[in-house]
Order: structure tokens, then C-alpha cells, then sequence
């Protein structure tokens, strides 16, 4: 019970940890308030509490797939709010001036308090079903314990080390590495949401295009990092590659596209301030 409460609370606690160092390394570079992020986590917790607790309902809706077909709608949604928030970043980098700074700064504080917030609920109601499992168990919770606690040190020591990484760069190498993260991460979600919409038999099951498992094993440290960060899956499907690939890709471009936005916007007010 030990080493399976390990992998099971650090597959769920990577994951928020990850996006949430991610996500605070932003608020340093853009010296926000971390309001937003005490705010996120009351909210996810309480929500993952309830989740959990009605578990039994929620599984049941939609012909016994409702559980997935949640989990579905907040992966996506967490993509979407990626999507503003790395846009919204670049554009704070940007920001021609004050105002129109705390105006984009206000917006964003939102979208990642949103964010956070599903985050933390969806992984929080797994490690919460899965604690609740052994309440009537005959077996010793200190192994349970011993490991769910190992397990959340290993994630959040992960995401810490993430968090001083990011800080640490230059300015505008941080800006791009957070960006990178963030696509790598919103691709991740969308995989995840693939692979559940396709146990819901929502989507078609079709052969896997390869099974990377022989190099890199989905329960280990290793593979569980790049599951988090990735969505890693070691035996994906066309369908699965396809719709990651087509995410990364308009999250890029739109990162792109705003870039050469609010590059042409500065290079404008610079000509008009030496006229």
C-alpha cells in the first residue's frame, strides 16, 4: 500500500503542482498579488470535497459516465483558460502603459484564479476518493498515510523546484519559458481529455501508433513527470496525437500572433513619442 499510494498521490498532486508553480512564477515576473492564488485554493478544495462526496451521482449521470464526461469539461476548460492567460501574459510584458497594465492584470488574476481553482478540484477530488476508500478498510492506514504523504512531498517539491527555476531566469527567458510550459501543459490537457472521452466511448478506441512503455514506463518517476507536464501516454492513437499536435499548434500561433500584436502597438508609440 505504500508504494501504490506513492504513484497514485503524485500522479494527482504533480499535475496542480506543476501548473500552479508555472502560474506563480508568472505572478513573480509580473509582481501580481497572490490574492488570487488563496482564493483559488479555498475554492478547488471545497469544490474537490464536494465532488467527491457526491461521486456516486455524478458517476451515474449521463448512462454511467458522467465522472468522465466532468473531468472532460475540466480539462478543456482549464485549456481555454490557459490559452487567455499565456495570451494575457504576453500582453502584460508588453503593456503600453499602466493603465491599460492593471486593466489586463485584473483579467488575468481572474482567468488563474479559474484555472487553479478546476485544477486543484479535479486532482483533489481524486486524492480525496481514494483516502475515502479506506475508511472501513481492515487494513492499517499508515501505510496509506506514509505513502499519500511521500507522494504529495515528491510533487510538490517538483513543482517548487519548477518555481525557482523560472524565477530565476532573466526577464524575458522567464517569459518564454513560462509560455513553453504553459502550451506543453494546455497540449497535456487536451490529451487527457481525449483519453477520457475515448473510455467513455465518446470517441472511437483505435491502435495505438507506437508503445513507448519499454522506454519510458507511465508509473515511474519519469513518467509520471512527463504525464503531468505532457499528458505522457506511452500507446497513443492518431486520433490522440492528432488532437494534442492541433492544440500545441493554435496555442502557439496564438501566442505568436500576439506577440507581432503588441510588438507593432510598441513600435508605434515609440515613432509617435519621437515625433
Amino acid at each position: 500500500m505504500l508504494l501504490t499510494s506513492v504513484i497514485i498521490i503524485l500522479r494527482e498532486v504533480l499535475e496542480a503542482a506543476l501548473l500552479l508553480s508555472i502560474l506563480l512564477a508568472m505572478s513573480h515576473l509580473l509582481h501580481l498579488r497572490l490574492r488570487w492564488f488563496y482564493t483559488a485554493l479555498a475554492a478547488g478544495t471545497a469544490g474537490a470535497v464536494v465532488y467527491g462526496v457526491q461521486l456516486a451521482a455524478i458517476s451515474d449521470a449521463f448512462g454511467g459516465v458522467g465522472q468522465e464526461l466532468l473531468n472532460v469539461a475540466l480539462q478543456i476548460a482549464i485549456y481555454l483558460l490557459l490559452l487567455v492567460i499565456a495570451s494575457l501574459l504576453v500582453v502584460n510584458y508588453y503593456a503600453a502603459n499602466y493603465y491599460a497594465g492593471e486593466c489586463y492584470r485584473g483579467i488575468l488574476s481572474a482567468a488563474m484564479t479559474t484555472a487553479v481553482a478546476m485544477a486543484v478540484l479535479r486532482e483533489g477530488s481524486e486524492i480525496f476518493i481514494y483516502l475515502s476508500a479506506f475508511r472501513y478498510s481492515p487494513q492499517p492506514w499508515s501505510g496509506v498515510l506514509a505513502g499519500s504523504l511521500l507522494g504529495a512531498g515528491i510533487g510538490f517539491s517538483i513543482g517548487a523546484l519548477f518555481y525557482y527555476l523560472l524565477v530565476g531566469l532573466p526577464r524575458r527567458r522567464a517569459l518564454l519559458a513560462t509560455c513553453a510550459l504553459l502550451t506543453l501543459v494546455a497540449g497535456g490537457m487536451v490529451l487527457q481529455a481525449t483519453q477520457l472521452l475515448i473510455q467513455a466511448d465518446w470517441l472511437p478506441a483505435q491502435v495505438p501508433l507506437w508503445d513507448s512503455s519499454a522506454l519510458v514506463a507511465e508509473g515511474s518517476l519519469t513518467g509520471q513527470m512527463m504525464y503531468a507536464l505532457l499528458g505522457y501516454e506511452a500507446t497513443p492513437t492518431s486520433l490522440q496525437v492528432i488532437l494534442y499536435t492541433a492544440s500545441v499548434a493554435a496555442m502557439a500561433l496564438l501566442l505568436l500572433l500576439t506577440r507581432y500584436h503588441q510588438k507593432k502597438i510598441r513600435a508605434a508609440r515609440d515613432v509617435s513619442q519621437v515625433r
